[in-house]
């Protein structure tokens, strides 16, 4: 199993404040995300899972885990965005088949907007 690449997850700080101003984003049960166009051309990911959701390392890395694991699964098929994804209180104490599931809502969200705006199309 291949991890994520380094260039594939956000580090520096302007690129986290630059998403605290985004203006997509979505909620679910477990996530919030929050996203801006990538100028890297590819999708890259950035987590936020603070002591506020878990007080234990184990659990928030856990979470952490999940999002990349995921996050790597579905990359190639994510059209160009930085996504910030935020983990809820409600995720420390669920269990990993239903953080995957409210992942997978998340980036389905994420694809339909790369067909939405695929060039050659008409909106209406």
């Amino acid at each position: 199993m291949a991890g994520l690449p380094p260039a594939a997850r956000l580090r520096r700080a302007a690129d986290f404040l630059a998403l605290q101003r985004a203006t997509g984003r979505w909620q679910g049960k477990h996530f919030a995300l929050r996203w801006i166009e990538s100028p890297q051309g590819f999708a890259r990911l950035g987590l936020a899972v603070s002591r506020k959701v878990s007080k234990r390392a184990v659990e928030r890395n856990r979470i952490k885990r999940v999002v990349r694991e995921s996050f790597r699964s579905e990359r190639k098929g994510l059209p160009p965005l930085d996504v910030l994804v935020i983990a809820c209180n409600s995720a420390a104490e669920t269990d990993n088949t239903a953080l995957r599931a409210d992942l997978e809502l998340a980036w389905q969200k994420l694809k339909a907007l790369k067909r939405a705006s695929a060039p050659g199309t008409i909106g209406g």
